[in-house]
Order: structure tokens, then C-alpha cells, then sequence
């Protein structure tokens, strides 16, 4: 039998927690943090707090459910739970795994857990060597560019760019495609829009947000988030 999930929740209503809660363990997972502010969560994170998904209410005091998401690493799983069914776009725009309509059912809870499931048992790649060329867009046709001369991609207008000695439009639509097909590649996110090649860095400073920005190859800057800071840290060997 597999692991059962760790799972945290964070949702400012009491009911509506200990509900959620109570669903979660009648479904076999484990509850390792139950929280009540976006703020805790980030705290939480922050003291070094590990989990295989975050339930995330969308309306919450201090950060909201999206404002969290902008800041936590791409490596955590996050369902997004809302009374609103228009929030259902946004959560897919921010790559959330998932979305619950309130108030949350068993059947379509017990959807999600599979999910969340599935993701976790495909989540463990060895990271791959050696030369790596991927296609972009020029004119009428296509140029494969070296994985190796690459600083990073990013997500803008509908479309990841490939930063590498130039500006180059990829044929992949959304981040998590292209960290698919790069998977094992050792590329790592500095944010919800930015996949970085950490052997690009070439310097880095903290700001007082918690968050780095970082001088990669070429000389652009840019910035990475309070909850993606950590991990990068550990990549570069970083105190």
C-alpha cells in the first residue's frame, strides 16, 4: 500500500476547515498543518514545512489564495478550494493542479486525491545528462537551440520564450509543457512564469522580501520568488 498523502490546508473559516479536514482523513490523508491565513502559510513553509499538496482557500485575510501561489515553488502541489466558480479559470492560470467548488464533496474530492496521486508517483526523475537541443520558431520554419546556451524560459503572451542569446518563441503553449518535455534537465522554477538553467547563474543577491534576484548568462536580472529562493539557494550551494 502506498504512503497516504500529506496534505496541509489553509482556509480561514472554522467550519469550513474542520469540514475539509475531516474529508481529507476520511479519505486516508494526512493532515500535517492546518492553517488560517495565507501569512501562516508562508510562514510555515518558510520554517522548512513539507507536504504532497497545499488546499488553499481563494478568499483569505492577509494573503489571498493567489497571492500564494505567486510566491511557493512549482514543486508543491496546489488545489485551489473557492465558493465561486469563476475562480476556476484563475486557478488553472496560476498551474493550479486542481480546483473544489464549496461546499466540497466526497466524490469529487476522492477525483482530486487521484490526481494528486498520480502526480506523485511520476514526480521522481533522474536527472539526464549530456547535450540537449529543443525546437523555437524562426520565420516560415523552426531551429533547434543547445539546452546548454539557454538562461532560462518564461511565460508571456500565451507562449514560453527561450532566453538564449536572444529572445526565441518555443512551440510550447504553458510552463508545465516545457518543463515536461525538459523533465530531468535539472531546470528549476524561479516562479509561476520563470523555468531557470541554475548553471546559468552567474550572481546573486538577497532583497529584503525574501525573494533573490539573480545575474544569469547574458547579464539580464531577474527575480525569484520568496518560496522558490530556498530551493535555488541549495541548487547554487548558497548559505
Amino acid at each position: 500500500m502506498s504512503e497516504p498523502l500529506r496534505i496541509v490546508v489553509a482556509e480561514d473559516e472554522p467550519y469550513n476547515l474542520k469540514r475539509l479536514v475531516r474529508l481529507l482523513k476520511g479519505q486516508g490523508c494526512e493532515v500535517v498543518a492546518e492553517l488560517e491565513d495565507g501569512i501562516a502559510v508562508m510562514e510555515w513553509l518558510e520554517g522548512g514545512g513539507s507536504a504532497d499538496a497545499l488546499f488553499l482557500d481563494v478568499q483569505m485575510p492577509g494573503l489571498t489564495g493567489l497571492e500564494v501561489m505567486a510566491e511557493i515553488q512549482e514543486g508543491l502541489p496546489v488545489v485551489l478550494v473557492t465558493a465561486f466558480a469563476e475562480h476556476a479559470v484563475k486557478a488553472f492560470e496560476h498551474a493550479a493542479l486542481d480546483y473544489l467548488l464549496k461546499p466540497v464533496t466526497e466524490e469529487r474530492l476522492a477525483l482530486t486525491l487521484e490526481r494528486l496521486r498520480s502526480a506523485r508517483s511520476s514526480a521522481v526523475r533522474p536527472v539526464q545528462s549530456g547535450p540537449f537541443r529543443y525546437p523555437v520558431k524562426a520565420g516560415e520554419g523552426l531551429v533547434l537551440l543547445d539546452l546548454g546556451k539557454t538562461s532560462h524560459f518564461e511565460f508571456k503572451g500565451g507562449a514560453v520564450w527561450a532566453h538564449a542569446g536572444g529572445e526565441w518563441r518555443t512551440l510550447w503553449k504553458t510552463l508545465a509543457e516545457a518543463e515536461q518535455a525538459l523533465e530531468g534537465r535539472g531546470l528549476i522554477r524561479g516562479h509561476r512564469h520563470l523555468l531557470l538553467r541554475p548553471e546559468a547563474v552567474l550572481g546573486a543577491r538577497n532583497l529584503d522580501s525574501g525573494r533573490m534576484l539573480v545575474k544569469l548568462q547574458g547579464g539580464l536580472e531577474v527575480e525569484i520568488s520568496r518560496g522558490a529562493a530556498p530551493g535555488l539557494k541549495s541548487r547554487l550551494g548558497i548559505p
